[in-house]
């Protein structure tokens, strides 16, 4: 068992809201999680529409399934009976005490209008990611809390040989893939990339011909942390934009891919808008793309996508348990300067990053940063080079490069 950081703030939505939704990729630990809940803090009867016949009873008459619940209930795998939302919706309405339903699916709901519709203003999602760095290592991080804090990065932190580095981006953060040889590891991948885009696009989508749907994820995966180019997918792939952009949002309801929107300040023209496209976990996309740590030692030029998506995605996970509410965005010139990463804060402070796969940085590096700190003005709160060397390294006024570990070490709990 893995103690997972968001369990608080899924207790805490389920102490004041009626319906509470629990999203996240198949695999990730949802069912484990919920399970848990249910027999400690939170008791509940557990139900999974995974289950033939639970699934029957709930298709057949869902507001009488859901009238024969007289107690807090976990209903696992939602996305199977969607028409459960309106009866959900209907004993919500009579009834409104907190913590009655505690849903789970394997899809995004905000993709999914006949279960967001149903139960808007009277539901709360919480993101489930794959495991995090520090939920591995036992320690809760507190690297987003740390980055808008006052405190200059103080190390040393924990050194990560290049092996280390190479096991973590290939190995990802699903539960089943953590222990596992390369070749185990990628068995489990293949299996699992089969049922989702199989059965689960078949449950969820009316679409045909859903075979490209494996290449389209593959080509993405090629491109993790590069901008969205409907237009170039639909050259290499030989098909239609249209159906490019439809297949592109059912791999972001499978939270597959995750499109990570562009910073922008008012109608500054000078920066881009469109999104970068990231597989959702890099040990996903390492196997997409054929690596191994053994083939990725051989093949440097493909460590920097995959740290990338390592890095935003960690980012991702630990801004569901951070005390600063912030959004993650990335920001890029019209002259092609960037950042890779920005952390907006509801104030509007930003933080920027810049991920680099080199032990050893010149001023060239810091240029992405520099100029948003330009564009950002008084907003702009820090700026902070993730790179695999071993110092933290001071470049000029609120600009530090520090090292990859500082990610689940600084401010660490």
């Amino acid at each position: 068992m893995f103690t997972r950081y968001i369990t608080p703030a899924l207790r805490d939505a389920l102490s004041d809201t009626p319906v509470v939704f629990l999203n996240g990729a198949r695999q990730v630990g949802k069912s484990t999680l919920v399970q848990q809940l249910a027999k400690t803090d939170h008791p509940a009867r557990y139900l999974t529409l995974d289950d033939a016949t639970v699934r029957a009873a709930a298709t057949a008459d869902p507001a009488g399934f859901i009238d024969g619940l007289d107690t807090a209930v976990v209903i696992d795998e939602i996305q199977r009976v969607p028409d459960l939302a309106l009866a959900i919706k209907a004993s919500v309405d009579r009834d409104r005490r907190p913590g009655r339903f505690l849903l789970t699916g394997s899809a995004d709901v905000l993709q999914l209008p006949r279960i967001a519709d149903a139960l808007v203003g009277r539901m709360e999602v919480v993101r489930l990611w794959p495991l995090s760095q520090g939920e591995l290592r036992g320690t809760r991080e507190g690297f987003v809390d740390a980055a808008f804090g006052d405190a200059t990065p103080a190390g040393p932190f924990p050194e990560v040989t290049r092996a280390e580095l190479l096991e973590a981006l290939c190995r990802g953060g699903y539960p089943e893939a953590q222990g596992r040889a390369p070749d185990r590891r990628a068995r489990f991948v293949a299996a699992y990339l089969d049922t989702m885009l199989v059965r689960e696009v078949r449950e969820l989508s009316a679409i045909e011909g859903a075979t490209h749907l494996p290449q389209l994820l593959g080509l993405v995966a090629t491109r993790t942390g590069s901008h969205l180019n409907v237009a170039d997918l639909s050259r290499t792939l030989g098909m239609p934009q249209a159906t490019v952009r439809r297949y592109l949002v059912l791999l972001r309801t499978l939270l597959l891919v995750e499109a990570l929107p562009a910073w922008s300040r008012s109608a500054d023209r000078r920066l881009l808008k469109s999104p970068k496209l990231y597989v959702t976990d890099p040990g996903l996309a390492a196997y997409l793309v054929g690596q191994d740590p053994a083939r990725l030692a051989l093949e440097t030029t493909a460590v920097g996508p995959l740290l990338e998506t390592f890095v935003v995605t960690e980012l991702a996970k630990q801004l569901g348990w951070s005390r600063t509410t912030a959004r993650l965005y990335h920001a890029r010139t019209l002259s092609e300067r960037e950042v890779d990463v920005v952390i907006e804060d509801r104030r509007g402070r930003c933080v920027a990053i810049e991920v680099k796969a080199t032990a050893s940085l010149t001023d060239r590096h810091l240029q992405g940063i520099r100029t948003f700190a330009e564009l950002a003005g008084d907003r702009f709160h820090r700026g902070l080079v993730i790179y695999t060397g071993r110092e933290v390294v001071p470049f000029g006024r609120g600009v530090y490069a520090v090292p990859l570990s500082s990610l689940w070490s600084w401010g660490a709990t």
